[in-house]
Protein backbone atom coordinates (compact mmCIF):
# COMPACT_ATOMS: atom_id res chain seq x y z
CA UNK A 1 0.00 0.00 0.00
CA UNK A 2 2.70 2.07 0.58
CA UNK A 3 3.14 2.26 -3.33
CA UNK A 4 -0.43 3.84 -3.84
CA UNK A 5 0.74 6.97 -1.74
CA UNK A 6 1.89 10.27 -3.77
CA UNK A 7 3.02 13.43 -2.23
CA UNK A 8 2.34 16.25 -4.50
CA UNK A 9 4.73 19.51 -4.23
CA UNK A 10 3.05 22.40 -5.91
CA UNK A 11 4.74 25.40 -7.25
CA UNK A 12 7.71 24.91 -4.20
CA UNK A 13 9.68 27.67 -4.09
CA UNK A 14 13.18 26.89 -1.93
CA UNK A 15 15.22 23.73 -3.42
CA UNK A 16 16.24 23.30 0.88
CA UNK A 17 12.39 22.22 0.76
CA UNK A 18 11.95 19.82 -1.79
CA UNK A 19 15.28 18.40 -0.47
CA UNK A 20 13.36 18.21 3.20
CA UNK A 21 10.02 16.39 1.90
CA UNK A 22 11.81 13.85 -0.04
CA UNK A 23 14.49 13.07 3.25
CA UNK A 24 10.76 12.81 5.12
CA UNK A 25 9.29 10.64 2.63
CA UNK A 26 11.93 8.07 3.26
CA UNK A 27 11.89 8.17 6.19
CA UNK A 28 8.49 6.76 6.76
CA UNK A 29 8.74 4.40 3.75
CA UNK A 30 6.96 6.71 0.83
CA UNK A 31 8.92 7.11 -2.70
CA UNK A 32 6.70 8.70 -5.34
CA UNK A 33 6.91 12.26 -5.66
CA UNK A 34 5.49 15.01 -7.85
CA UNK A 35 7.10 18.28 -8.19
CA UNK A 36 4.60 20.92 -10.18
CA UNK A 37 6.28 24.15 -11.93
CA UNK A 38 8.79 24.47 -9.32
CA UNK A 39 10.52 27.65 -8.94
CA UNK A 40 14.56 26.50 -8.47
CA UNK A 41 15.75 24.79 -11.41
CA UNK A 42 14.87 20.59 -10.80
CA UNK A 43 16.33 18.64 -9.69
CA UNK A 44 19.76 21.15 -8.18
CA UNK A 45 22.80 20.00 -6.36
CA UNK A 46 20.82 21.97 -3.17
CA UNK A 47 17.90 19.68 -3.67
CA UNK A 48 20.07 16.37 -3.90
CA UNK A 49 22.42 18.07 -0.66
CA UNK A 50 19.36 17.86 1.92
CA UNK A 51 17.57 15.36 0.53
CA UNK A 52 20.09 13.30 2.89
CA UNK A 53 19.96 9.93 1.41
CA UNK A 54 16.46 10.07 -0.55
CA UNK A 55 18.29 11.78 -3.60
CA UNK A 56 16.72 8.09 -5.26
CA UNK A 57 12.86 9.74 -4.69
CA UNK A 58 14.31 13.16 -6.58
CA UNK A 59 15.76 11.41 -9.10
CA UNK A 60 12.71 8.99 -9.94
CA UNK A 61 9.73 11.73 -9.32
CA UNK A 62 7.72 13.48 -11.85
CA UNK A 63 7.49 17.29 -12.69
CA UNK A 64 4.58 18.63 -14.44
CA UNK A 65 4.23 22.41 -15.41
CA UNK A 66 0.28 22.32 -14.16
CA UNK A 67 -1.72 20.09 -11.66
CA UNK A 68 -4.27 18.63 -13.75
CA UNK A 69 -1.84 15.73 -15.74
CA UNK A 70 -0.75 15.09 -12.70
CA UNK A 71 -3.84 13.61 -11.20
CA UNK A 72 -4.19 11.25 -14.48
CA UNK A 73 -3.80 8.14 -12.38
CA UNK A 74 -4.73 9.11 -8.36
CA UNK A 75 -8.27 7.96 -7.22
CA UNK A 76 -8.30 10.53 -4.09
CA UNK A 77 -6.54 14.05 -3.36
CA UNK A 78 -6.51 15.30 -0.54
CA UNK A 79 -5.22 19.10 -0.27
CA UNK A 80 -3.61 20.33 2.88
CA UNK A 81 -4.49 24.12 3.70
CA UNK A 82 -3.83 26.01 6.65
CA UNK A 83 -7.12 27.70 7.05
CA UNK A 84 -10.66 26.02 7.05
CA UNK A 85 -12.40 26.69 3.18
CA UNK A 86 -15.56 27.89 2.98
CA UNK A 87 -16.18 25.50 0.38
CA UNK A 88 -18.66 22.42 -0.38
CA UNK A 89 -16.08 20.39 -0.18
CA UNK A 90 -15.08 17.25 2.58
CA UNK A 91 -13.03 18.29 5.47
CA UNK A 92 -11.09 15.44 6.77
CA UNK A 93 -9.07 16.00 10.25
CA UNK A 94 -5.64 14.15 10.66
CA UNK A 95 -6.83 11.66 12.95
CA UNK A 96 -9.46 10.25 10.42
CA UNK A 97 -7.53 9.34 7.86
CA UNK A 98 -7.81 6.20 8.86
CA UNK A 99 -10.92 5.98 6.76
CA UNK A 100 -9.13 6.74 3.47
CA UNK A 101 -9.07 3.19 1.78
CA UNK A 102 -5.20 3.42 1.07
CA UNK A 103 -5.69 0.35 -1.49
CA UNK A 104 -6.59 3.41 -3.97
CA UNK A 105 -3.99 5.30 -5.18
CA UNK A 106 -4.24 8.13 -2.68
CA UNK A 107 -2.27 12.27 -3.07
CA UNK A 108 -1.81 14.35 -0.41
CA UNK A 109 -1.21 18.39 -1.72
CA UNK A 110 0.49 20.51 -0.25
CA UNK A 111 0.86 24.11 -1.79
CA UNK A 112 3.49 27.01 -1.87
CA UNK A 113 5.36 28.27 1.11
CA UNK A 114 3.98 31.64 -0.02
CA UNK A 115 0.76 31.41 -0.81
CA UNK A 116 -0.55 27.81 -0.30
CA UNK A 117 -3.14 26.18 -2.53
CA UNK A 118 -6.00 28.54 -4.31
CA UNK A 119 -9.84 27.50 -4.55
CA UNK A 120 -8.84 26.50 -8.29
CA UNK A 121 -6.53 24.06 -7.14
CA UNK A 122 -8.68 22.79 -4.03
CA UNK A 123 -11.33 22.35 -6.63
CA UNK A 124 -9.28 19.33 -8.08
CA UNK A 125 -9.91 17.99 -4.72
CA UNK A 126 -12.19 15.23 -2.50
CA UNK A 127 -10.87 16.18 0.90
CA UNK A 128 -9.25 19.12 2.35
CA UNK A 129 -7.31 18.20 5.74
CA UNK A 130 -6.08 21.10 8.00
CA UNK A 131 -3.25 20.00 10.29
CA UNK A 132 -4.22 21.07 13.65
CA UNK A 133 -2.01 23.78 15.44
CA UNK A 134 -1.78 27.05 17.46
CA UNK A 135 -4.66 28.65 15.98
CA UNK A 136 -2.50 31.77 16.65
CA UNK A 137 -0.17 30.67 14.62
CA UNK A 138 -1.09 28.07 11.94
CA UNK A 139 1.60 28.44 9.41
CA UNK A 140 3.86 25.13 9.06
CA UNK A 141 6.99 24.86 7.42
CA UNK A 142 6.40 22.89 3.96
CA UNK A 143 8.58 19.83 4.60
CA UNK A 144 7.14 19.82 8.44
CA UNK A 145 3.54 19.71 7.44
CA UNK A 146 4.78 16.54 4.90
CA UNK A 147 6.16 15.04 7.76
CA UNK A 148 3.03 15.15 10.09
CA UNK A 149 1.09 13.49 7.03
CA UNK A 150 3.68 11.03 6.28
CA UNK A 151 3.96 9.97 10.03
CA UNK A 152 0.25 9.58 10.28
CA UNK A 153 -0.02 7.47 6.98
CA UNK A 154 2.55 5.43 7.88
CA UNK A 155 1.16 4.70 11.31
CA UNK A 156 -2.12 4.17 9.64
CA UNK A 157 -1.06 1.46 7.24
CA UNK A 158 1.26 -0.46 9.58
CA UNK A 159 -1.12 -0.86 12.65
CA UNK A 160 -3.67 -1.66 9.28
CA UNK A 161 -6.50 -0.24 11.10
CA UNK A 162 -8.20 0.27 7.92
CA UNK A 163 -11.24 -2.20 7.01
CA UNK A 164 -12.82 -1.91 3.41
CA UNK A 165 -15.94 -3.30 2.45
CA UNK A 166 -16.81 -1.97 -1.06
CA UNK A 167 -17.47 -4.74 -3.25
CA UNK A 168 -14.41 -5.47 -5.84
CA UNK A 169 -16.58 -5.73 -8.53
CA UNK A 170 -16.75 -2.26 -8.28
CA UNK A 171 -14.22 -0.29 -9.72
CA UNK A 172 -13.71 3.36 -8.68
CA UNK A 173 -13.13 5.91 -11.39
CA UNK A 174 -9.63 7.25 -11.52
CA UNK A 175 -8.61 10.82 -12.08
CA UNK A 176 -8.30 10.36 -15.75
CA UNK A 177 -11.96 8.82 -15.90
CA UNK A 178 -12.88 11.69 -14.07
CA UNK A 179 -10.72 14.45 -15.78
CA UNK A 180 -12.31 13.23 -19.54
CA UNK A 181 -15.67 13.08 -18.47
CA UNK A 182 -15.30 16.87 -16.73
CA UNK A 183 -13.65 18.02 -20.04
CA UNK A 184 -16.33 16.59 -22.19
CA UNK A 185 -18.77 18.42 -20.13
CA UNK A 186 -17.12 21.52 -20.61
CA UNK A 187 -16.58 21.33 -24.24
CA UNK A 188 -20.32 20.77 -24.66
CA UNK A 189 -21.24 23.52 -22.22
CA UNK A 190 -19.02 25.92 -24.29
CA UNK A 191 -20.86 24.86 -27.35
CA UNK A 192 -23.63 26.38 -26.24
CA UNK A 193 -21.98 29.03 -24.71
CA UNK A 194 -22.57 28.23 -20.92
CA UNK A 195 -20.12 30.37 -19.66
CA UNK A 196 -21.27 33.43 -19.62
CA UNK A 197 -20.45 36.61 -18.28
CA UNK A 198 -16.79 35.48 -19.56
CA UNK A 199 -15.43 37.24 -16.27
CA UNK A 200 -17.20 34.41 -14.26
CA UNK A 201 -16.34 31.64 -16.09
CA UNK A 202 -13.01 30.50 -14.26
CA UNK A 203 -15.14 30.83 -11.20
CA UNK A 204 -18.20 28.08 -12.82
CA UNK A 205 -15.30 26.01 -13.93
CA UNK A 206 -13.77 25.68 -10.47
CA UNK A 207 -17.22 24.83 -9.07
CA UNK A 208 -18.05 22.43 -11.64
CA UNK A 209 -14.92 20.58 -11.29
CA UNK A 210 -15.48 20.58 -7.33
CA UNK A 211 -18.63 19.07 -7.54
CA UNK A 212 -17.33 16.25 -10.05
CA UNK A 213 -14.17 15.36 -8.39
CA UNK A 214 -15.28 15.29 -4.87
CA UNK A 215 -18.27 12.34 -5.65
CA UNK A 216 -17.08 8.63 -5.35
CA UNK A 217 -17.93 7.55 -8.79
CA UNK A 218 -17.96 4.54 -10.17
CA UNK A 219 -15.65 4.15 -13.94
CA UNK A 220 -19.46 2.77 -14.66
CA UNK A 221 -21.22 6.17 -13.49
CA UNK A 222 -18.62 8.43 -15.86
CA UNK A 223 -18.74 6.24 -18.72
CA UNK A 224 -22.57 6.70 -18.21
CA UNK A 225 -21.98 10.72 -17.72
CA UNK A 226 -20.02 10.69 -20.45
CA UNK A 227 -23.07 9.50 -22.60
CA UNK A 228 -25.20 11.41 -21.20
CA UNK A 229 -23.08 14.60 -21.61
CA UNK A 230 -22.36 13.54 -25.36
CA UNK A 231 -26.40 12.27 -25.91
CA UNK A 232 -27.48 16.13 -24.62
CA UNK A 233 -25.03 18.06 -27.53
CA UNK A 234 -26.18 15.39 -30.32
CA UNK A 235 -29.86 16.17 -29.26
CA UNK A 236 -28.90 19.97 -29.61
CA UNK A 237 -27.24 20.21 -32.40
CA UNK A 238 -30.40 18.01 -33.95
Amino acid sequence: MFNNIFFILHKPQLSENIGACARAMKNFNFSKLIVIKPKPIFPNDKIIATSVGAKEIIKKSKVYDTLEPAMKNIDILISTTSRFRNKNIKHIKLNKLNKINFNKKIAFLFGSEASGLSNNEISFSNYVLQIPSNPNFKSLNLSHSLIIVAQTVFQILNIKQSIYSKSKKIKSASKKNIQAMTNLCIKHLEEINFFKPQEKKPKMLENLRSIFYKMDLSEKETRILSSVFASLAKKKLD
